[in-house]
């Protein structure tokens, strides 16, 4: 997928990091790009010993993103740090140049989830979720001092998880007003609608590790059908463990996909659990709606996707409105 958040690299500039990180006897045997991605661009690097790595490239400073799209390189190499501290599988971290907005990572093997999962049966597929939920419950494991995305401004951080989650939205819905997407409510009714349920958001006391990023083609499978690894962690953030579960499902019900729960909590969902989660994918869908503006993606190829967002969007608060008081 295009988009304008994808850095352009040569080869010169990328030989030149590898050699920074590793030293001029670092001999490198291929380079290629991986285009699937939708945010940094990510290159491929293959080295004469047989090492093979990923090099991966913030976007171009000069270019204006969302408000929470703010210090992501950072936020992800704080996320493959303290996750691989807790026992996570993730690519080992070679290098970090953050001010430069580079990191360079072991490449993992296997195949992605998202790949993969249309050729197998429910059977193979309910163990490999139930692994990515046991995963993903170990990295909300991870406790850190304040709730909200690890940005150095300090902005939407507190010791409240109402307080943060509030912030994050109202952030998300003045990049929407502020490049005129189109929302299923008024940004204000939204916020407010939010509000009305922000209540439920003080059963969190935790700042817990979310990645909230683990769709289907941030997991890598090995061979044997188990889980070598995630990627992509520059969307994480300290909240409620329960908002790893929006890119778990997408937008479905547990029993939609079987195993996800069993691992992740390993028991069903209470009626204010559900809400909470009806919260973040609201959030989700904000996102998915309103980055097209920053992005420049093609809007043929993008489409699809855009639609499915809305429509995801638009049930969520359709589901939020009818709930309760």
């Amino acid at each position: 997928m295009h988009s304008a958040t994808k850095r352009d690299l040569d080869g010169s500039e990328i030989r030149r990091v590898v050699g920074t990180a590793l030293g001029p006897t670092a001999e490198i045997t291929s380079l290629h790009e991986f285009t699937d991605g939708f945010f940094n661009a990510v290159h491929g690097v293959d080295l004469a010993d047989g090492t093979r790595l990923v090099l991966k490239a913030a976007p171009p400073p000069e270019l204006k993103l969302l408000r929470y799209e703010v210090d992501l390189m950072r936020t992800e190499h704080e996320f493959f740090r303290r996750a691989a501290e807790a026992g996570v599988p993730v690519p080992a971290l070679r290098y970090a140049d953050l001010d430069g907005g580079y990191l360079l990572l072991d490449r993992l093997n296997g195949t992605s989830l998202h790949a993969l999962a249309p050729r197998l049966t429910p059977e193979q597929l309910y163990p490999i979720r139930r692994e990515l939920g046991r995963i993903s419950a170990r990295i909300t494991t991870v406790t850190g001092e304040l709730f909200g995305y690890p940005r150095r401004d300090g902005r939407t951080r507190s010791t409240s998880w109402r307080t943060s989650f509030l912030d994050i939205v109202d952030d998300i819905l003045a990049d929407a007003v502020e490049y005129e997407r189109p929302l299923p409510m008024a940004a204000g009714d939204i916020a407010a609608l939010v509000r009305r349920h922000a209540a439920l958001l003080d059963d969190v006391t935790r700042p817990a590790l979310v990645h909230f990023d683990l769709w289907d083609g941030n997991v890598f499978v090995d061979d044997e059908l188990g889980i070598e690894g995630i990627i992509d962690g520059e969307r994480a953030l300290y909240g409620d463990p329960l908002a790893e579960l929006v890119s778990l499902l997408m937008f479905q019900e547990p029993d939609a996909v079987p195993g996800v729960l069993d691992g992740f909590l390993g028991r069903a969902l209470t009626d204010r659990e559900h809400l909470r989660l009806t919260l973040y994918n609201v959030y989700l869908g904000l996102i998915l709606v309103t980055e097209p503006a920053v992005r420049a993606y093609d809007p043929v190829a993008y489409g699809p996707t855009y639609r499915w967002a809305a429509d995801r969007l638009t049930e969520q608060l359709r589901r939020l409105n009818s709930a309760g008081p």
